[in-house]
């Protein structure tokens, strides 16, 4: 399908699907790809292994070809006894560490790099906890694009490592995530470059839409009962529950199908979870934002709302975790199941250990538990012990 415009998510203005646009101009909230014409159809997806196999669901020109690395296409792994010592059905770990960039960002940023390309950007630029630059400096390279990101100094060091590796700009900021956004922005104002940033440009999200397409046709075009996804600033929930609407539309999946959306945060960065608590419609940004899960520490999601909504939506939850809670979960989904489990994927597990303990999920529900990202991207020599 290549027939799109693009839609404000809040006030519904229109743009133009070829237009350079970020967020609307008249209310400053995020804008999205929205299909028109004849629905895709599920046997015209491609032969081929990576993400773009659902090209036909994806924003692309006729002869487009997308700037990939061969990202998606990874792995669903049936943890049945981790499911059995934590009291669920089923339990499936979608891993997102193998992805060309070592984690989901690769997704979004191949959907974002490839649409800039053909609007002729003259360079990318990104603040980053530290996957997000990393995934933007590859993409970038791979399109012959330039990229500057900005990041957080306490980012992890084998993460910013890769970034000067794949040829970015790298500067480096005192404080967070939300600093790094304030200097990516002014940069973007100043230069023209395209901002990438979580929700302020339309195709991270198309990208991210793959998780969801994706984790579907793994089940057979079913959804679990709950997705348990570790959130900082909501782009891979948001992006699922944009496309599960569209393929209940389309008929891939039948009008009754969904899946209870579950969003894990450290306690020390837990903006989604005190507003889910508290009834609100949008979040009170965090003060002093603390975890060592890197790609949680964001103390402000810009779409907040948008993440609250899909909660509610879907009977969902928002569960905050603790740092020693976060790093045994770590440990110990790494060590029953081989998977190479980041602290954010540690926190999906705690938060789901949470949810059966208070009772929310149980012997009968299928869970998918989304590990976002590699745990090499966080060892040092001196983080390692014998």
């Amino acid at each position: 399908m290549t027939d799109w415009l693009l839609q404000c998510s809040a006030c519904e203005k229109e743009f133009s699907g070829t237009d350079l646009v970020d967020v609307c101009n008249d209310c400053g909230q995020p804008v999205f790809a929205r299909y028109r014409g004849e629905a895709p159809r599920r046997e015209d997806l491609l032969q081929r292994a990576d993400m773009w196999r659902y090209s036909p669901a994806m924003p692309l020109l006729p002869g487009e070809l997308p700037v990939s690395l061969g990202e998606g296409g990874t792995p669903l792994f049936d943890a049945s006894h981790l499911a059995d010592e934590i009291g669920v059905g089923r339990l499936w770990i979608k891993d997102e560490a193998v992805n060309p960039t070592a984690s989901f960002k690769a997704r979004g940023l191949s959907g974002a790099v490839t649409r800039g390309k053909a609007l002729g950007v003259p360079g990318f630029t990104v603040p980053t906890a530290g996957n997000a630059g990393a995934a933007l400096a590859a993409y970038a390279a791979a399109a012959r694009i330039p990229a500057r990101i900005f990041a957080p100094a306490s980012t992890p060091s084998p993460i910013l490592d890769t970034i000067r590796a794949l040829g970015a700009d790298l500067v480096t900021v005192d404080g967070h995530i939300g600093d790094a956004g304030a200097k990516a922005r002014a940069f973007a104002a100043e230069s023209g470059w395209l901002d990438v940033s979580t929700f302020r440009e339309p195709y991270r999200t198309e990208g991210n839409r793959t998780l969801g397409l994706e984790l579907a046709e793994q089940l057979g075009w079913r959804l679990p009962d709950a997705i348990i996804y570790p959130t900082g600033g909501g782009e891979g929930i948001i992006a699922m529950d944009k496309v599960f609407s569209e393929m209940r539309d389309w008929g891939w999946l039948s009008p009754d199908a969904t899946s209870r959306l579950v969003v894990a945060q450290a306690a020390g960065c837990a903006p989604l979870v005190q507003a889910f608590d508290a009834g609100e419609a949008k979040a009170k940004p965090w003060p002093n934002p603390t975890t060592h899960a890197a790609g949680l520490r964001v103390p402000a999601p810009f779409a907040d709302r948008l993440v609250l909504a899909a909660l509610r939506e879907s009977n969902g939850a928002a569960v905050a975790v603790d740092e020693q809670v976060i790093r045994d979960a770590t440990y110990r989904l790494a060590s029953a199941t081989g998977i190479d489990a980041a602290p954010e994927g540690g926190a999906g597990l705690a938060a789901l250990e949470e949810l059966v303990r208070r009772g929310e999920l149980g012997r009968d529900s299928e869970v998918v538990l989304f590990n976002t990202g590699s745990g090499a991207s966080y060892r040092t020599p001196q983080s390692v012990s014998a």
